[in-house]
């Protein structure tokens, strides 16, 4: 097995105020102590460097299986990040461009007045369709899933709105990817995101089965409080699938690394998968302070990831981060971020779906504990 690819230090030599990180464990553990929760994993890195990976709790009730550093997290809708990934390399390959239109590429993506939505649009979350979804069948049949990506149906003008496409948008991107090299955008992302950056073994689009007993399990709070361990997400055939907006797999530290590689510029270490101009480029912000009409606020985003912004309000990234800082969460359990003005990147992931307000609470203070951590 391959080393992972960021050097461990201590986080003291990074510049982190000890102390303050001591209360970040603290918060977690209580969390978990409370019954929130039954596990979680952070990573926090700086400037190439690994300063924590720290494991808590259990991967699973019963039987009981703890967390350890190698579990692997559904990380939900942080997955959306490393599918747009894919659909940056294609135009770092020179085989896309952000401006193209979708049906440039697949023709028959035009049908129900869909011909004009470009790449950037859809990545951005202004495609025009956020609640067109995938049925099961698609997960193993990827011609139905082409199939049925060509045939959403609008519910308002592209380009007018912004309103978070849950599924919509990454099952297009993953289309998209088929489309232009020919290959299960599974495989693609592997070969091309996360071979080369080393992580491999720590972030799955697609979990083999040579991995899935590294899997935690994923629960979710039912009507009394009780933790009870979510159907559909819990099985093999879902972790096998790799469902490109919201069904990867991976450890904390996968996501630390993975985010200092965007703020290597698209390098990590000695590896440069990325040019730095296309980094900058897709971390900024394109929808301004437009409100999104999911979330309710501004999200300030980009072609993959969200800013942190000026506005009042942010997501997960924690109130207190620079307004630079970018990153991603996942539906009720998780948040992954950089922040280029440090160079620290941190990974967030527990194995419950937890609903609002109380999870973008205790991620707004998770973060902005960390952010409170660096000297």
């Amino acid at each position: 097995m391959t080393a992972f690819p960021l050097e461990s230090v201590s986080a003291e030599s990074l510049g982190f105020h000890g102390p303050t990180l001591a209360k970040l464990e603290q918060v977690i553990e209580s969390h978990i102590a409370a019954g929130r929760y039954p596990g979680a994993q952070f990573a926090l890195a700086r400037h190439g460097k690994l300063a924590m990976v720290k494991s808590f709790g259990r991967a699973s009730i019963a039987p009981e299986r703890l967390v350890r550093d190698d579990t692997l997290f559904l990380v939900f809708s942080n997955t959306k990040v490393i599918t747009a990934a894919g659909i940056w390399a294609l135009v770092e390959d020179g085989l896309l461009a952000f401006t193209d239109r979708i049906a440039k590429h697949v023709p028959d993506f035009a049908k129900h007045g869909k011909g004009q939505i470009t790449i950037s649009q859809l990545l951005s979350h202004r495609a025009g369709f956020p609640t067109q979804d995938m049925p099961v069948a698609a997960w193993t049949d990827h011609s139905l899933m082409r199939e049925r990506v060509c045939d959403f149906t609008l519910e308002w003008t592209p380009g007018s709105r912004v309103a978070y496409h849950q599924r919509s948008a990454h099952w297009t991107a993953a289309m998209l990817i088929e489309a232009v090299t020919g290959a299960d955008y599974r495989d693609f992302l592997r070969k091309r995101i996360t071979e080369p950056l080393g992580i491999a073994n720590d972030l799955f689009i697609g979990v083999p089965e040579a991995a899935q007993a590294r899997a935690a399990t994923m629960y979710a709070p039912n009507a009394g409080g009780s933790l009870v361990a979510l159907e559909q997400e819990n099985t093999s055939a879902y972790r096998a699938a790799g469902i490109p907006s919201s069904g990867g797999f991976a450890t904390a530290r996968a996501y630390a690394a993975f985010y200092q590689m965007m703020l290597g510029g698209g390098r990590l270490n000695g590896t440069r998968i990325f040019s730095p101009r296309l980094i900058q480029y897709v971390t900024r912000n394109v929808t301004g302070d437009s409100v999104d009409e999911f979330m309710g606020m501004p999200m300030h985003r980009g072609l993959g990831t969200h800013q942190r912004g000026k506005t009042d309000t942010i997501r997960g990234l924690g109130s207190l981060a620079s307004p630079n800082t970018f990153g991603h969460g996942g539906a009720g359990n998780s948040y992954c971020w950089g922040d280029p003005d440090s160079g620290v990147s941190f990974a967030y992931l527990s194995n419950c779906r937890i609903p609002d307000p109380w999870h973008s609470e205790r991620m707004d203070l998770i973060s902005n504990l960390v952010h409170m951590a660096i000297d």
